[in-house]
């Protein structure tokens, strides 16, 4: 059943009305003719939509509609069938599906179980009316199409279409529900050319595009003159060089010319050169020869000398050897009595020592003896004045007891020490085994933190943030509900993470309204970032009660509310349940899933989970008939770290309980430490006592030991004495004997003495005779061997001489010979007078011809890979240079008549598109400052020559606190967009250039403040006679709105016990409301 109903509003509201009915398959509709649309009643535009006819589209068996001329609101509950008449407009004006967003076969649009349905629209026309009809197949996904009654072409349809500046694909005229988010998303060029389409003169578009590919072409007539400037300039470059080349090759061939003949005198200096060596060569050898005759005689004379001096030598020779072994044999004899006189002398030295030995011994014994007695008297002394001291034994005794009680105290205050200690060692253990247990649950959050990080850094980087600037915020601020939600079993995860939306389990939860705006101020506005934030309910919600206990639900399998599986902050859970009432979502197991028939019918259930799969059901306000829908539940992803808050609080109070335990263990075991310290200090007083004590006790009785025993040792040391004077006199003795044998050995070695030094007297004359002869002797050999060495010299001088006399020979010979074959001359001929004269400019010596050589062939060597082509080259490049700077001038001529061309359209399409921009900027300005807000919409370009690149830019401001920013699909709300939007298009209105334009529930988004004023706003723009037709789709309207008598509402039902259209009566409806609000206010009064 669907129904559409229309109430026009005059002086007072009439209704029209038109039903469609769809029973068992059949469909009926009620008979009326179209409206007027000429004379007073008739304010239609041309190519309007007068009238709507559908059959077997989407929710509709058979359906007219009969939109007024002006605002045109269609109203009706979600699922109705408001939707279908915008998609009915799109595809019967020729509209593609991607449009709609829908679908993308038409044969979808088609109610399903019928094979084909039509779509019928009336367009007003001066000159009559345009009767478009269009009949989808769903078998082939084929379309028919009909004008005026007679079949036509997809193409006719469309240029009608154009021709009535109807425009479905453009957002600026067309907005369906499914693309009212993109418009948002719309970049600043694509809303210009929208604009231009939608509300500029016909021939904006065609400038603005003209302009465009003028200016494509002048950049490919810039890069055209560019590159062959270029190339003009290389080739310029390349000639320079190449003439360079020209001037490079004749200096080249003059150096070539210098070498050849530099070439033709070298071989004539190097012959005269080598004759001339070979005259020096002859000289020195005669020279050299004479010398060698010269040396040989005086070497022969040297030879005899040396030999007369050696005969000489040889008797003197003979005595000196003889002397030197006489010497040898007295200073052995020496030797050997110096050997004896040193053993007499040790022989002395230690007959002394022994009796040095004695006298210590002696002396060291009367020393003892002398202390033995000394000590003696010192014991007598002290044994006498121990004899007065009292009894020591009671004193003794009463040390001993203290001592005994001072070790018991001691034993038990290490007892307790041990027990401490072993008792905070437990501790301790516990308190390291709850620390890795508290940082086990800590990684697992940290866990929760990456997972977020990855799937949106943004929000990572505004918790950072957050941390370090916690304390600026007045009221509480929460991380991202992901990481403050902690789901008691992980296997429940699932439930709450497909429940929430991941938009806002990564929002910020705030508690005072101030505290968001600061923050996405700084985080969005400042540092560009993505973030959400959510603001708690004012009145906390976490504690409200589910529809009905939780008991009375058990046997249909559910066993928790999902409130109850999760933990979070009173104001996070608060948010949930006010926006997600998770207070009265049941969850529920398998067997629920069984019984999923019965559950439905339950009241208050309007959302469920089973094991795997969550149900919605929904109820019809009309016929009451329960429908559900099911979904399969996605794994989690975030949420399925949990960890037990209880738990990590309970180990937290466990930790802190500890420390508090061992700090008192700690004291007391301080206190115990300095307990101990000063009873040991007491038993070490009492044991040094009775040390004491002790000691002076046996001291009386050592005493006369000590004494006993040192009158013995005295008996002893007195008994043991030697004789010294017998030992004094027995070493004289010794002494006198050994010196009378030293004194004989002596006169032996004098002797001795006297004759190696006669004998080497003899041989010191000897040897001053053989230095003589030895002198002479060795200045001869010197001589000698000089002259050996220098005969030696001299003959090989001479044999080189001689091979050096045979060698130039050959090469003068040879060199003669190549000389006159470089200059071509014949054996025995004279060279040529003008070669000789050429010849006798060039210098006379080899070095400087080499000199000369080595410079003309490395300048010729410089110019490499010249020959004769170049100057043919470089005579066909400046022919080719001149061809070219004709064509770079014609090309500079295109090019700025080009831009001349380009300076006119632009001055034709620029101005007008300012003026028409700057139109829509009042309007839209307007409209936002009778909303307490500002907007602005400009032209746009970052560089004027880039036709492609200009746009609109509409910005916005919708809070006194923040600046105008540029609307983005991110930066404002999704109701600061829906309010953005259409306003822009509200602007559009006045300016009325295309027939109608089609807005779908862009006011869903909006609080009703907004909603409220955006209303208003479209009423008193839209119903003016001078705007267009316009289609707003809404599922509901606040209550109290300002209408206006121009105003056409379309209310659309659906229903199963509706009227047939037949038996609807207007008049009866009216009439029947009227006696209605009449018993009202008379039961009231």
């Amino acid at each position: 059943m669907a129904e559409l109903r229309t109430r026009k509003r005059q002086r007072s509201l009439t209704t029209k009305s038109l039903n469609s009915y769809n029973a068992a398959g059949t469909s009926s509709s009620s008979q009326r003719n179209s409206p007027v649309v000429d004379g007073s009643a008739g304010r239609f535009v041309v190519g309007s939509i007068v009238r709507i006819s559908m059959e077997n589209f989407l929710t509709y068996s058979t359906a007219v509609v009969y939109p007024g001329p002006n605002l045109n609101v269609i109203l009706g509950a979600n699922g109705t069938g408001k939707s279908s008449i915008v998609c009915a407009i799109c595809l019967g004006l020729a509209g593609k599906t991607t449009v709609l967003g829908r679908g993308d076969k038409v044969g979808l649009f088609v109610k399903r179980g019928c094979e084909k349905g039509f779509i019928e629209i009336e367009l007003y026309k001066n000159d009559g009316k345009l009767v478009i009809k269009r009949e989808i197949h769903v078998e082939n996904n084929q379309s028919v199409w009909m004008l005026n009654g007679r079949h036509s072409s997809q193409r006719a349809v469309e240029d009608e279409v154009k021709a009535l500046h109807i425009q479905v694909s453009n957002l600026c005229q067309f907005l369906p529900q499914e693309k009212v988010g993109e418009f948002a998303k719309m970049s600043k060029t694509d809303l210009l050319e929208a604009t231009e389409k939608s509300v500029g003169p016909p021939e904006m578009y065609e400038y603005h595009c003209e302009l465009k590919n003028f200016r494509r072409k002048e950049r490919e007539l810039e890069n055209v003159v560019e590159d062959k400037g270029n190339f003009l300039e290389r080739a310029r470059q390349r000639n320079e060089r190449n003439k360079l080349d020209v001037n490079h090759y004749y200096e080249k061939k003059r150096h070539l010319d210098m070498i050849e003949l530099l070439e033709k005198k070298k071989p004539w200096l190097e012959y005269e050169t080598a004759r001339k060596e070979l005259e020096g060569v002859k000289k020195e050898r005669e020279e050299a020869k004479k010398r060698l005759f010269v040396l040989k005689q005086a070497q022969a004379l040297l030879l005899k000398k040396v030999q007369a001096i050696d005969n000489q030598l040889k008797p003197t020779e003979k005595q000196i050897n003889a002397k030197t072994a006489a010497i040898r044999e007295a200073s052995e004899k020496c030797k050997q009595e110096q050997d004896q006189l040193d053993q007499k002398n040790k022989e002395i030295e230690d007959i002394k020592q022994d009796l040095r030995l004695k006298q210590m011994e002696e002396e060291d014994h009367q020393k003892r003896i002398s202390n033995t007695k000394r000590i003696i008297d010192d014991l007598k002394a002290e044994l006498a004045n121990l004899s007065d001291q009292p009894d020591l034994v009671p004193l003794i005794d009463a040390l001993s007891a203290e001592l005994r009680s001072n070790q018991t105290a001691r034993a038990q205050v290490a007892g307790e020490r041990a027990d401490l200690q072993r008792e905070r060692d437990n501790f301790i253990a516990e308190s390291r085994m709850l620390a890795e247990r508290l940082s086990k649950m800590n990684n697992m959050l940290s866990a929760k933190e990456e997972k977020l990080k990855g799937r949106h850094k943004d929000s990572h980087t505004a918790i950072q943030w957050l941390r370090q600037n916690r304390h600026i915020f007045s009221g509480n601020v929460y991380e991202p509900m992901m990481l403050v939600i902690n789901v008691k079993d992980h296997q429940y995860a699932k439930y709450v993470e497909n429940h929430i939306a991941f938009q806002d389990l990564r929002a910020f939860v705030f508690q005072r309204q101030d505290d968001r705006e600061k923050f996405m101020t700084e985080v969005r506005d400042r540092m560009s970032l993505k973030v959400n934030s959510i603001l708690a309910p004012v009145e906390s919600c976490s504690n409200r009660l589910p529809s009905r206990p939780i008991e009375s639900l058990r046997r249909f399998g559910f066993f928790s509310y999902l409130r109850e599986l999760f933990d979070a902050p009173d104001e996070v859970m608060s948010y949930l349940c006010h926006q997600y009432r998770v207070h009265d979502i049941p969850v529920g197991t398998s067997q629920t899933k069984d019984m999923i028939k019965t559950v439905i019918e339950e009241p208050y259930i309007k959302i469920l989970y089973t094991a795997n799969e969550r149900y919605t059901v929904k109820k019809s306000l009309y016929s009451n008939k329960i429908s559900s829908s099911n979904s399969a539940i996605h794994p989690s992803k975030y949420l399925i770290i949990t960890v037990d808050t209880e738990e990590k609080r309970r180990v937290e109070q466990q930790m802190n309980a500890c420390k508090v335990r061992l700090t008192d263990i700690n004291e007391r075991l301080g206190a115990l430490q300095q307990q101990a310290a000063m009873l040991e200090r007491q038993d070490n007083e009492l044991r040094e006592k009775k040390k004491r004590l002790s000691e002076m006790r046996g001291k009386k009785r050592q005493l006369e030991q000590k004494i006993q025993t040192k009158q013995d040792s005295l008996r002893l040391m007195e008994q043991g004495g030697i004789d010294l004077k017998n030992i004094e006199e027995q070493a004289k003795a010794k002494i006198s004997a050994v010196n009378s044998q030293k004194l004989a050995v002596v006169m032996e070695f004098i002797s001795q003495i006297k004759l190696r030094a006669k004998l080497s007297m003899e041989k010191v004359c000897l040897a001053l005779e053989t230095v003589g002869l030895t002198a002479e002797k060795t200045k001869l050999y010197n001589d000698y061997r000089e002259g050996t060495t220098e005969l030696k010299a001299m003959e090989q001088t001479h044999s080189q001489l001689e091979q050096r006399k045979s060698q130039l020979v050959m090469t003068c010979k040879s060199l003669l010979k190549r000389a006159n074959e470089i200059c071509n001359i014949d054996p025995g001929a004279t060279v040529a007078a003008e070669l000789h004269t050429a010849l006798k400019k060039l210098p006379d010596t080899l070095d400087a011809i080499d000199a000369m050589l080595n410079e003309e062939r490395s300048r010729a060597d410089c110019f490499t890979g010249l020959s004769e082509n170049v100057i043919e080259e470089y005579n066909q490049r400046e022919q080719e240079i001149k061809n070219l700077e004709k064509e770079l001038e014609d090309k500079r001529n295109a090019l700025n008549a080009h831009r001349q061309n380009i300076a006119e359209a632009k001055e034709r399409w620029l101005d007008p598109l300012k003026e028409l921009v700057e139109q829509i900027n009042e309007k839209f300005s307007e409209f936002f400052r009778s909303m307490q807000c500002a907007g602005e919409v400009d032209l746009h370009s970052e560089n004027e020559e880039e036709y492609d690149k200009y746009g609109i830019r509409i910005r916005v401001q919708f809070h006194s606190s923040t600046k105008l920013h540029e609307l983005t699909p991110h930066h404002q709300s999704g109701g600061e967009r829906s309010v953005s939007t259409m306003l822009y298009l509200m602007a559009l209105q006045e300016i009325n250039r295309c027939p109608f334009r089609v807005v779908d529930e862009i006011n869903q988004g909006m609080d009703p403040v907004n909603e409220r004023r955006v209303f208003d706003i479209v009423v008193r723009t839209a119903c003016k006679d001078t705007t267009s037709q316009y289609f707003f789709i809404t599922p509901k309207l606040l209550q109290k709105l300002n209408y206006a008598d121009e105003m056409t509402i379309l209310s659309v039902h659906n229903g199963l016990y509706m009227f047939l259209p037949v038996d609807w009566n207007e008049e009866t409806f009216i009439r029947r409301f009227k006696e209605k609000a009449m018993h009202v206010s008379t039961h009231l009064v």
